[in-house]
């Protein structure tokens, strides 16, 4: 009965046109991000922080680069884990170059220059589209894996071809290196994500966002009407690798510490990526937030009850993993092609007409 739009009036065109129209869903928006900020940084315990929340809140931002560019453009790609390669490796290059910037402007411009990256190779996307340029981001991932393995100047000529990050603080407080609290990584990723968020959302609902859509509908319909091709593609792939390379930044220095390119930025992270919009949806900020909690929480919940819970090998229950996310890709795919997204959408218009059934 609380979600209701009775008396809930708009009285300007833009209170009609706002993001969260219902008063209920602006209240709950703003209840998650006060829970969010003010109650879990000091509940968080170092396996939740590790095992759930900061993959999360990472490949979120990963997920919601990833749909700008496929869900909302409609440009296919596969290179996803080559530009999160280059944020890390960038972040890691200038928190070595400058120790004394803070290690914020060190992960924003990470992802400046993986939007340079990112337009180099998106222009093939000016002549080519659908699977040729999908081949086509395959090949900049594995070119860019291939590049950061192979040239020692990208990880400081370490002997081990390893990258590790080196301690940095914010306001007094470690948020990388080996003796991090959980609290502390929580709230720069959490910071970020409510940027990347909130940037996204805006960019899509604008006139920027109805140009990507045009160029996904039917490209030369759009250029016909007006949207500049060139310009639309390119800075939609401009935007998604900007916050492709703050999440690669993020996952190596505040989450792992430490990475390898050919094990923490192959291939399957780029299928990773590509998993959690699809099952997600395609085109919807929040699809990219289910995706990512889905195919986070999955793995955590088998592994609890299947291994920990029944005996289960734990290979086994790897496998059924995979063929839990096959399944659900193809169903998505079939059934509902707008994923988790849509079935929110539809409980909430039942939630809203109930209990009439129409």
């Amino acid at each position: 009965m609380l979600y209701r739009e009775a008396g809930d009036f708009k009285t300007s065109y833009t209170a009609d046109s706002q993001t969260f129209p219902i008063r209920f869903d602006r209240w709950r928006y703003y209840a998650v991000l006060a829970v969010a900020f003010g109650i879990v940084p000091f509940v968080i315990t170092d396996y939740w922080a590790n095992a759930v929340l900061l993959p999360f809140l990472i490949y979120a931002i990963a997920a919601i680069g990833l749909n700008i560019l496929t869900g909302y453009c409609g440009q296919v790609s596969l290179g996803t884990g080559g530009f999160m390669a280059v944020g890390a490796y960038g972040c890691y290059k200038l928190m070595t170059a400058f120790p004394d910037v803070s290690i914020l402007i060190h992960i924003v411009l990470a992802g400046g220059i993986t939007a340079a990256v990112g337009v180099l190779f998106g222009l093939p996307s000016l002549r080519i589209k659908g699977f040729y340029l999908a081949v086509a981001t395959l090949a900049a991932q594995f070119f860019l894996v291939w590049l950061f393995n192979r040239v020692p100047w990208f990880y400081n000529y370490s002997a081990s071809g390893q990258i590790t990050a080196p301690e940095r603080t914010v306001l007094g407080v470690a948020v990388t290196g080996p003796d991090v609290p959980a609290w502390a990584a929580y709230l720069v990723c959490l910071l970020f994500l409510t940027l990347v968020a909130i940037a996204a959302r805006n960019l899509t609902r604008g006139t920027q966002g109805r140009k990507w859509m045009a160029i996904r509908d039917m490209d030369i319909a759009a250029e016909i009407i007006g949207v500049n091709p060139l310009a639309a593609k390119l800075s939609a792939f401009a935007v998604s690798s900007f916050f492709i390379g703050i999440a690669g930044a993020l996952f190596f220095s505040v989450y792992l510490g430490a990475v390898e390119v050919g094990e923490a930025f192959g291939i399957q992270k780029s299928f990773l990526v590509l998993f959690m919009i699809i099952i997600g949806g395609l085109g919807s900020i929040f699809g990219s937030f289910a995706g990512a909690a889905f195919l986070v929480l999955l793995p955590v919940f088998l592994k609890n009850v299947l291994v920990g819970g029944l005996g289960w090998p734990s290979d086994l229950a790897a496998h059924l993993e995979f063929m839990i996310v096959g399944g659900l890709i193809i169903f998505f795919l079939v059934a509902e092609p707008h994923g988790l997204a849509q079935l929110w959408r539809l409980a909430k218009e039942k939630l809203r007409l109930w209990p009439f059934p129409y």
